[in-house]
């Protein structure tokens, strides 16, 4: 059988290196033109249950903990007044239940761990239909099983579903600061060495740790769809728009405001979209998905290792019937629907406590119940 994977992020790159250590050649087809043709984005916590089951499935998971950093599991929560609620600071002896590790370097982990002929990079798919692929350079290539790992705006998911994500309510401006030990010691020590939250009546604000000396700095807030449009941020302006992303923070503790006004001209608006939480499809024999375009969450820690499992189980379904493709995806279809389901529910869970008016208590309590 010819599996054809789309899409270079870690729910493909995992199903393509179990299936390899299985004896299975697949091909992953990536729109980005090389590994380092943009950036990865921040650090991922990778979780003991998910993700790092996955990893041990693909025999990576000492070199994954090679990687890893343990002292990134350290969690600060905050009210917007700057009243501490929770520091959580990681002994060194302390379970690896969920280190940070930065994506870059995990995508490059399993990257360097498959054949060089197995990514064929600048391939943008255009059209899949009747075992054919068209991409954007005019190229075809056929396939006998269609796995769609290609994320939000998946080009795979129309064949299964007529589901497509839809706005949260909440939208999110990143910002960073770079080698922050050297230029802002202060801020680097208030951050601390892992997450760092404060939480407020629809607005949020978050910093994160990078394991490049790198602090990113999220900016959360409760607001229309329309709203990078509406308010009046000019995103071309990176100057202009820290002033007027501090203005909407008038009122907090002068130490986040500062955090704010540190960031460098990195200023990305993310608007948060999901699909339907328990999201199925009636199973084919020739397509399936994984990843965000099987089950986009909001970015609350789930997502990656829901990937990273997906793409371990289906390959490990794929070997274990060789000669019985839609018993395989069956299976896969099966396990990974009832476990991305609750994983969903989840993350809508702490997505709602996150834009509630008590949100610092609220987030208090799930980390702490009873």
């Amino acid at each position: 059988m010819t599996i054809s994977i789309i899409g270079a992020g870690l729910g493909g790159l995992a199903l393509a290196r179990v299936l390899h250590l299985n004896g299975i050649d697949a091909v992953v087809y990536e729109r980005e033109a090389s590994r380092g043709a943009r950036g990865q984005g921040g650090m991922l916590d990778v979780h003991s249950g998910t993700g790092q089951r996955a990893l041990r499935e693909a025999g990576l998971i000492d070199r994954f903990h090679a990687i890893a950093r343990r002292e990134g599991q350290d969690l600060r929560l905050l009210e917007p007044d700057g009243t501490l609620l929770l520091q959580e600071d990681t002994p060194d002896d302390a379970p690896a239940d969920r280190p940070e590790v930065d994506r870059a370097d995990l995508r490059d982990l399993l990257l360097d761990a498959l054949p060089g002929h197995a990514v064929r990079w600048g391939h943008a798919l255009e059209h899949a239909e009747d075992g054919l692929l068209r991409f954007a350079d005019g190229s075809s290539a056929s396939y006998g099983l269609l796995v769609g790992a290609d994320g939000a705006d998946s080009r795979v998911r129309p064949l299964l579903t007529d589901a497509r994500p839809a706005h949260t309510g909440q939208n999110v401006v990143e910002l960073g600061i770079p080698d922050v030990d050297r230029t802002r010691p202060d801020l680097a020590a208030m951050v601390g060495r892992g997450n760092y939250w404060v939480l407020g009546d629809g607005q949020s604000l978050s910093a994160q740790r990078n394991g490049d000396g790198r602090v990113r700095v999220y900016l959360g807030f409760r607001t229309a769809e329309d709203w990078f449009g509406t308010s009046g941020i000019p995103f071309d302006d990176p100057a202009a728009a820290r002033a007027r992303l501090i203005e909407l923070f008038a009122g907090w503790d002068p130490r986040f405001t500062a955090l704010i006004a540190a960031c460098d001209d990195t200023v990305l608006p993310r608007p948060i979209t999901t699909l339907p939480v328990g999201l199925t499809w009636p199973s084919r024999p020739d397509v399936t998905l994984l990843g965000d375009a099987a089950h986009l969450m909001p970015p609350v820690g789930q997502g990656a290792n829901m990937a990273l499992l997906d793409g371990a189980l289906l390959g490990l379904a794929l070997a274990a019937h060789p000669d019985d493709l839609p018993a395989a995806v069956k299976e896969y279809e099966r396990e990974m629907f009832e476990r991305a389901g609750a994983a969903g529910r989840q993350s809508a869970r702490v997505q709602e406590i996150l834009m509630a008016p008590d949100a610092g208590r609220r987030m208090l309590a799930f980390f702490q119940p009873g």
